[in-house]
């Protein structure tokens, strides 16, 4: 008897423990991003024709869990797919005017921070997206960005993707980078010029990453845009190149806070 109130005594001090793991477990709470830093060679401007390598960075937000409702997943694989709603996140680097000869006399363009949202839909082999967003830090206006992405790639560790990118800028947007008013038209020599809203640019995304373990990753991208409409009939743009490639090289890491 003795024996078999010690097993039965062990056997409910391992489903007390158990339960209290589950709900402990279920009461955590804590968000996961992955974050990022690297170097990005560019136009030195919008319409440059020459380029400069400048630092960039990412922030995506990958899971969010409330008292065990988790949104989004911790797996670096994850991909969900059908329709979603994801954050969108832009950093657009500014312009020091009199470092280049061309335009010197126009103003300083500080640093923008664009936050947004967006709608996407992902099947296995391909992915679809719309984003607006609005520059919360610097130039104050309004973009938007649709794309689609083919995945010919797509392994544990490696994943490729190409598809076509459309950019669309509001009109404080173009004057902001495109813009001449008539003091910095007196100044720098250049006519002056004020550009409406619409399309900015059209171009091709190549998109890279590499898995290294669950947490750490290296991300290369590729792009090609060709300015359109008012914002490639800018002076500024007119004495640089419609042309604008970039290519940019970063590592992430994927980071929890708990709370």
């Amino acid at each position: 008897m003795a024996k078999v109130i010690r097993q039965l005594s062990a056997s409910a001090a391992i489903a007390v423990a158990a339960v209290c793991t589950a709900a402990s477990a279920q009461a955590e709470s804590g968000v996961t991003f992955t974050i990022g830093a690297g170097a990005r060679y560019a136009p030195s401007y919008f319409g440059a024709d020459h380029y400069d390598t400048s630092p960039t960075a990412k922030v995506k937000l990958n899971s969010f869990t409330l008292q065990g409702m988790r949104f989004g997943s911790d797996d670096p694989n994850y991909e969900k797919l059908g329709p979603n709603v994801h954050g969108s996140f832009r950093l657009v680097g500014g312009r020091n005017s009199s470092d280049y000869s061309e335009i010197a006399g126009l103003d300083d363009v500080t640093t923008s921070l664009e936050l947004g949202l967006g709608l996407g839909y992902q099947a296995p082999q391909w992915g679809a997206f719309a984003d607006m967003r609005y520059g919360v830090v610097g130039h104050n206006a309004v973009v938007a960005e649709i794309g689609a992405d083919w995945k010919p790639i797509k392994t544990d560790n490696f994943k490729l993707s190409i598809g076509p990118r459309v950019f669309y800028g509001s009109g404080l947007y173009n004057r902001t980078y495109f813009g001449i008013s008539p003091s910095e038209s007196t100044a720098s020599g250049l006519a002056a010029y004020s550009p409406d809203g619409g399309l900015v640019s059209t171009g091709l995304e190549l998109s890279a990453t590499y898995q290294l373990g669950n947490d750490w990753a290296v991300e290369g991208k590729l792009n090609y845009d060709r300015l359109q409409g008012d914002a490639a009939d800018s002076p500024i743009v007119q004495q640089g190149s419609r042309e604008q490639s970039s290519v940019s090289l970063m590592l992430t890491r994927r980071v929890s806070f708990p709370f």
